[in-house]
């Protein structure tokens, strides 16, 4: 059986978001959009290449197929 490996931004609010910008997904009124972007640094920067470089399938929730399959 494979593992699922969760690579997730979560605010301390609860909010979990792609570091996108502001107009990303404004569904439930979210406002902050893109909050990652000012946190990020080159250590953050290093872990998440070097995760995303590695094979792997994406397990997609309903909000985030629908935001990827015109893609």
């Amino acid at each position: 059986m494979r593992k699922i490996i969760v690579l997730d931004h979560i605010s301390l609010g609860g909010i979990i978001q792609a570091p996108g910008g502001p107009e990303e997904d404004t569904s439930g009124g979210v406002v902050y959009g893109g909050w990652i972007r000012s946190y990020s640094d080159e250590t953050l920067g290093t872990l998440i290449r070097r995760q995303m470089q590695l094979p792997f399938d994406s397990l997609l929730g309903r909000t985030t197929f629908e935001i990827w399959k015109q893609y």
